[in-house]
Protein backbone atom coordinates (compact mmCIF):
# COMPACT_ATOMS: atom_id res chain seq x y z
CA UNK A 1 0.00 0.00 0.00
CA UNK A 2 1.43 3.69 -0.93
CA UNK A 3 2.06 5.68 2.42
CA UNK A 4 -0.51 8.75 2.62
CA UNK A 5 1.36 11.71 1.81
CA UNK A 6 0.43 13.22 4.88
CA UNK A 7 1.80 10.94 7.14
CA UNK A 8 4.81 12.12 9.33
CA UNK A 9 7.85 9.28 8.69
CA UNK A 10 10.48 9.90 11.18
CA UNK A 11 12.75 11.67 9.30
CA UNK A 12 16.65 10.53 8.60
CA UNK A 13 18.18 13.77 8.45
CA UNK A 14 15.40 16.38 8.79
CA UNK A 15 13.45 18.38 8.16
CA UNK A 16 14.74 20.62 11.06
CA UNK A 17 13.54 24.38 11.11
CA UNK A 18 15.94 27.43 10.98
CA UNK A 19 15.07 30.45 11.61
CA UNK A 20 17.87 33.05 10.55
CA UNK A 21 18.32 37.24 11.39
CA UNK A 22 14.85 37.24 11.83
CA UNK A 23 13.29 40.78 12.31
CA UNK A 24 10.04 42.26 12.83
CA UNK A 25 9.12 45.49 13.19
CA UNK A 26 5.94 47.71 13.46
CA UNK A 27 6.51 51.31 12.33
CA UNK A 28 9.26 52.65 14.62
CA UNK A 29 9.13 49.47 17.10
CA UNK A 30 11.29 46.69 16.79
CA UNK A 31 9.53 43.35 18.02
CA UNK A 32 11.90 40.41 17.36
CA UNK A 33 15.75 42.11 16.23
CA UNK A 34 17.91 40.08 14.35
CA UNK A 35 16.97 36.56 16.20
CA UNK A 36 18.53 33.03 14.81
CA UNK A 37 17.02 30.05 16.10
CA UNK A 38 17.45 26.47 15.01
CA UNK A 39 15.45 23.70 16.04
CA UNK A 40 16.43 20.29 15.09
CA UNK A 41 14.06 17.16 14.21
CA UNK A 42 13.60 14.53 16.17
CA UNK A 43 13.51 16.74 19.76
CA UNK A 44 12.03 19.08 21.24
CA UNK A 45 13.14 22.68 21.39
CA UNK A 46 11.95 25.57 23.89
CA UNK A 47 11.87 29.26 23.32
CA UNK A 48 11.29 31.12 26.06
CA UNK A 49 10.93 34.74 27.93
CA UNK A 50 8.66 37.14 29.55
CA UNK A 51 5.31 38.57 28.82
CA UNK A 52 5.97 40.55 25.62
CA UNK A 53 9.73 39.30 24.73
CA UNK A 54 8.72 39.08 20.93
CA UNK A 55 7.92 35.13 21.34
CA UNK A 56 4.60 34.68 19.52
CA UNK A 57 5.76 37.52 16.90
CA UNK A 58 8.93 35.17 16.28
CA UNK A 59 6.29 32.15 15.38
CA UNK A 60 4.11 34.39 13.34
CA UNK A 61 7.55 35.27 11.53
CA UNK A 62 8.28 31.39 10.60
CA UNK A 63 4.52 30.12 9.94
CA UNK A 64 3.85 33.02 7.90
CA UNK A 65 1.12 35.20 9.66
CA UNK A 66 3.89 38.16 9.99
CA UNK A 67 6.63 39.01 6.88
CA UNK A 68 10.03 39.79 8.76
CA UNK A 69 11.71 43.13 7.18
CA UNK A 70 14.58 40.46 7.55
CA UNK A 71 15.81 36.98 7.88
CA UNK A 72 14.42 34.37 6.33
CA UNK A 73 13.03 30.62 7.45
CA UNK A 74 13.64 27.14 5.95
CA UNK A 75 12.54 23.86 6.40
CA UNK A 76 14.36 20.89 5.53
CA UNK A 77 15.72 22.25 2.28
CA UNK A 78 12.86 23.48 1.46
CA UNK A 79 12.86 27.49 1.74
CA UNK A 80 9.70 28.85 3.36
CA UNK A 81 10.09 32.83 3.20
CA UNK A 82 7.91 34.50 1.16
CA UNK A 83 5.08 31.24 1.65
CA UNK A 84 1.17 32.16 3.10
CA UNK A 85 0.80 30.38 6.52
CA UNK A 86 -1.23 27.79 3.83
CA UNK A 87 1.90 26.96 1.52
CA UNK A 88 4.43 26.64 4.55
CA UNK A 89 1.79 23.84 5.81
CA UNK A 90 1.50 22.65 2.83
CA UNK A 91 5.67 22.21 3.18
CA UNK A 92 5.13 20.46 6.84
CA UNK A 93 5.23 23.15 9.36
CA UNK A 94 2.35 23.30 11.15
CA UNK A 95 1.25 25.82 14.67
CA UNK A 96 -0.94 25.81 17.40
CA UNK A 97 -1.57 29.19 19.02
CA UNK A 98 -1.60 30.57 22.57
CA UNK A 99 -5.57 31.61 22.23
CA UNK A 100 -6.99 27.85 21.13
CA UNK A 101 -8.54 28.22 17.83
CA UNK A 102 -11.27 25.16 17.74
CA UNK A 103 -14.45 25.23 15.90
CA UNK A 104 -16.86 25.54 19.43
CA UNK A 105 -19.84 24.10 17.84
CA UNK A 106 -18.74 20.97 16.43
CA UNK A 107 -17.55 17.83 17.75
CA UNK A 108 -13.78 16.89 19.13
CA UNK A 109 -13.67 14.40 16.10
CA UNK A 110 -14.98 16.70 13.26
CA UNK A 111 -12.26 19.41 14.36
CA UNK A 112 -10.08 16.82 14.18
CA UNK A 113 -11.04 15.52 10.84
CA UNK A 114 -11.31 19.18 9.47
CA UNK A 115 -7.60 19.72 10.56
CA UNK A 116 -6.24 17.03 8.06
CA UNK A 117 -9.64 17.88 5.17
CA UNK A 118 -7.82 21.39 5.02
CA UNK A 119 -4.30 20.30 4.43
CA UNK A 120 -4.99 17.95 2.02
CA UNK A 121 -7.05 20.07 0.51
CA UNK A 122 -4.55 23.32 0.87
CA UNK A 123 -5.12 25.86 -1.59
CA UNK A 124 -7.51 23.81 -3.60
CA UNK A 125 -10.83 23.49 -1.75
CA UNK A 126 -12.54 21.26 -4.74
CA UNK A 127 -9.96 18.47 -3.42
CA UNK A 128 -12.70 17.97 -0.44
CA UNK A 129 -15.55 17.65 -3.02
CA UNK A 130 -14.07 14.82 -4.79
CA UNK A 131 -11.88 13.22 -2.06
CA UNK A 132 -11.90 9.28 -2.85
CA UNK A 133 -13.02 6.87 -0.83
CA UNK A 134 -9.70 6.03 0.35
CA UNK A 135 -8.94 9.50 1.44
CA UNK A 136 -11.68 9.87 2.92
CA UNK A 137 -10.87 6.70 4.69
CA UNK A 138 -7.49 7.90 6.02
CA UNK A 139 -8.27 11.28 7.44
CA UNK A 140 -11.25 9.49 9.68
CA UNK A 141 -8.50 6.54 10.82
CA UNK A 142 -5.97 9.61 11.22
CA UNK A 143 -8.38 11.32 13.44
CA UNK A 144 -9.13 8.32 15.10
CA UNK A 145 -5.49 7.38 16.21
CA UNK A 146 -4.81 11.16 17.41
CA UNK A 147 -8.03 10.76 19.57
CA UNK A 148 -6.81 7.70 21.01
CA UNK A 149 -3.05 8.83 21.30
CA UNK A 150 -3.87 12.19 23.38
CA UNK A 151 -6.20 9.92 25.53
CA UNK A 152 -9.79 11.57 24.87
CA UNK A 153 -11.76 8.96 22.90
CA UNK A 154 -14.66 9.38 25.35
CA UNK A 155 -14.83 12.82 24.15
CA UNK A 156 -14.70 11.95 20.32
CA UNK A 157 -18.28 12.57 20.13
CA UNK A 158 -18.69 15.82 22.35
CA UNK A 159 -19.20 19.68 20.88
CA UNK A 160 -15.93 21.58 22.04
CA UNK A 161 -18.32 24.42 23.95
CA UNK A 162 -18.73 21.58 26.57
CA UNK A 163 -15.28 21.42 27.07
CA UNK A 164 -12.38 22.75 30.02
CA UNK A 165 -9.30 24.14 28.98
CA UNK A 166 -7.28 21.18 29.24
CA UNK A 167 -9.49 18.57 26.97
CA UNK A 168 -9.27 21.75 24.31
CA UNK A 169 -5.91 21.78 24.82
CA UNK A 170 -5.53 18.10 23.75
CA UNK A 171 -8.06 18.47 20.90
CA UNK A 172 -5.78 21.00 19.34
CA UNK A 173 -3.16 18.91 19.82
CA UNK A 174 -4.79 15.56 18.63
CA UNK A 175 -5.47 17.53 15.82
CA UNK A 176 -2.16 18.80 14.82
CA UNK A 177 -0.88 15.34 15.65
CA UNK A 178 -3.15 13.96 13.20
CA UNK A 179 -2.56 16.53 10.39
CA UNK A 180 0.97 14.83 10.02
CA UNK A 181 3.18 17.50 10.19
CA UNK A 182 6.88 17.06 10.16
CA UNK A 183 7.35 20.09 12.40
CA UNK A 184 5.10 21.73 14.88
CA UNK A 185 5.66 25.21 16.34
CA UNK A 186 3.07 25.27 19.88
CA UNK A 187 2.72 28.29 21.27
CA UNK A 188 1.86 27.42 25.24
CA UNK A 189 0.54 24.20 25.09
CA UNK A 190 0.11 24.05 28.72
CA UNK A 191 -1.49 27.86 29.14
CA UNK A 192 -4.53 27.17 31.64
CA UNK A 193 -3.61 23.36 32.44
CA UNK A 194 -3.64 22.27 36.21
CA UNK A 195 -0.45 20.22 37.20
CA UNK A 196 -1.86 16.69 35.95
CA UNK A 197 -2.62 18.39 32.72
CA UNK A 198 0.71 19.64 32.03
CA UNK A 199 2.03 16.36 33.23
CA UNK A 200 0.02 14.50 30.60
CA UNK A 201 0.92 17.19 28.04
CA UNK A 202 4.81 16.65 28.86
CA UNK A 203 4.41 13.08 28.09
CA UNK A 204 2.28 12.94 24.72
CA UNK A 205 4.86 15.36 23.42
CA UNK A 206 7.89 12.92 24.39
CA UNK A 207 6.20 10.12 22.69
CA UNK A 208 5.07 11.77 19.48
CA UNK A 209 8.79 12.89 18.83
CA UNK A 210 9.87 9.08 19.87
CA UNK A 211 7.44 7.87 17.40
CA UNK A 212 7.74 9.78 15.15
CA UNK A 213 11.07 11.52 14.92
CA UNK A 214 9.13 15.23 14.57
CA UNK A 215 10.69 18.12 15.59
CA UNK A 216 9.00 20.89 17.98
CA UNK A 217 10.03 24.33 18.67
CA UNK A 218 7.77 25.18 21.81
CA UNK A 219 6.74 28.25 23.43
CA UNK A 220 5.91 27.92 27.03
CA UNK A 221 6.45 29.80 30.50
CA UNK A 222 5.42 26.52 32.54
CA UNK A 223 9.13 25.89 33.15
CA UNK A 224 8.86 22.67 35.17
CA UNK A 225 7.59 21.45 31.38
CA UNK A 226 10.53 23.37 29.49
CA UNK A 227 13.13 21.48 32.02
CA UNK A 228 11.25 18.28 31.24
CA UNK A 229 10.76 17.93 27.86
CA UNK A 230 13.40 20.52 26.19
CA UNK A 231 17.15 19.29 25.04
CA UNK A 232 17.97 23.00 24.22
CA UNK A 233 16.34 26.47 24.92
CA UNK A 234 16.10 29.94 23.54
CA UNK A 235 15.64 32.79 25.42
CA UNK A 236 14.31 36.43 23.98
CA UNK A 237 13.84 39.59 25.81
CA UNK A 238 12.93 42.77 24.32
CA UNK A 239 12.81 41.06 21.03
CA UNK A 240 16.63 40.16 21.69
CA UNK A 241 18.15 37.01 21.90
CA UNK A 242 20.40 36.90 25.23
CA UNK A 243 20.95 32.91 25.92
CA UNK A 244 20.84 29.68 24.21
CA UNK A 245 22.02 26.74 25.13
CA UNK A 246 21.39 23.44 27.19
CA UNK A 247 18.23 23.36 29.34
CA UNK A 248 19.48 23.15 32.97
CA UNK A 249 22.47 25.72 31.96
CA UNK A 250 20.15 28.35 30.47
CA UNK A 251 17.75 28.10 33.40
CA UNK A 252 20.63 28.11 36.00
CA UNK A 253 21.92 31.53 33.74
CA UNK A 254 21.81 34.89 35.74
CA UNK A 255 20.80 36.55 32.73
CA UNK A 256 17.86 34.50 32.18
CA UNK A 257 16.81 34.68 35.84
CA UNK A 258 17.21 38.46 35.34
CA UNK A 259 15.21 38.98 32.71
CA UNK A 260 12.26 36.99 34.51
CA UNK A 261 12.74 38.42 37.65
CA UNK A 262 14.12 42.07 37.32
CA UNK A 263 16.80 42.67 39.85
CA UNK A 264 15.62 43.18 43.01
CA UNK A 265 14.07 39.25 42.23
CA UNK A 266 17.40 37.57 40.64
CA UNK A 267 19.08 39.12 43.59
Amino acid sequence: MTPSPLVATRPRSGPDLEAQNITVQYGGHVAVDDVTVRAPAGQITGLIGPNGAGKTTFFNACSGVVEPVRGAVSLGDSPLSGLTSAQRAQRGLGRTFQRIELFESMSVLDNIRLGVEARLAGRHAIRLLLSSRAERADIAARADAAVSQCGISALAHLTVQDLSTGQRRLVELARAFATGFSFLLLDEPSSGLDVQETGRVSALLQEVVDQTGIGILIVEHDMALVREVCRYVYVLDFGKLIHAGPTGEVLASDSVRLAYLGADGAA
